[in-house]
């Protein structure tokens, strides 16, 4: 089994971004939002606009886990949001499919339009959607160097899913072994 990436380089993220943006606002918007937020394409995807006008807050329950969750809205996905539910009913998905209102991006699509961003900027490892989740993962640790909140941030059951879940383990052990020698 291959497991994804994330997206470790800053650039990068923001080449995917502009390359979203060519395709549409919405694409952009769930890179964006799940570089952001670190949540579960399935528990994204099931936004509704009612759950970010707003509010400071997305509160939902993890499809995966059934367990309730709050995650802050930063500034930067706020003005993002605004801007894109602006004309939209409280009652319709953020991530609508083209089909409607009423229905929302299907997971496959929304690999689709992810993964075929990413090539085009010249990805070439293993994407997919758990690579936004693992992106937001592997930056927050980048600044911040906290497992613990990642781990409760990410709902883990231990320290070492939050390791290998954004690729710290493989970068430490990498660098380690680089600087090892008898």
């Amino acid at each position: 089994m291959e497991f994804v990436q994330p997206i470790r380089e800053k650039e990068i993220n923001e080449q995917v971004k502009n390359e979203l943006l060519k395709q549409g606002y919405r694409d952009y918007l769930i890179f964006v939002a799940g570089i952001n937020t670190g949540l579960r394409i399935s528990d994204l995807l099931e936004l509704k606009v009612s759950g970010i006008r707003d509010k400071t807050h997305i509160s939902i329950r993890e499809e995966k886990m059934g367990k309730s969750k709050r995650f802050f809205i930063n500034e930067s996905l706020q003005n993002a949001f605004k801007g894109f539910i602006f004309n939209m009913d409280d009652t319709e998905y953020l991530f609508q499919s083209r089909e409607g209102k009423n229905k929302s991006l299907t997971r496959f699509t929304a690999y689709r339009i992810i993964n075929q961003a990413c090539r085009n900027v010249g990805i070439k490892d293993c994407t997919g959607m758990h690579t936004l989740r693992k992106t937001f993962g592997y930056h927050h640790y980048q600044q911040f160097k906290d497992f613990a909140i990642l781990q409760d941030i990410f709902n883990h059951s231990a320290p070492s899913v939050t390791l290998r879940h954004v690729g710290i383990n493989d970068d430490y052990i990498d660098r380690i072994s680089a600087n090892f020698g008898l």
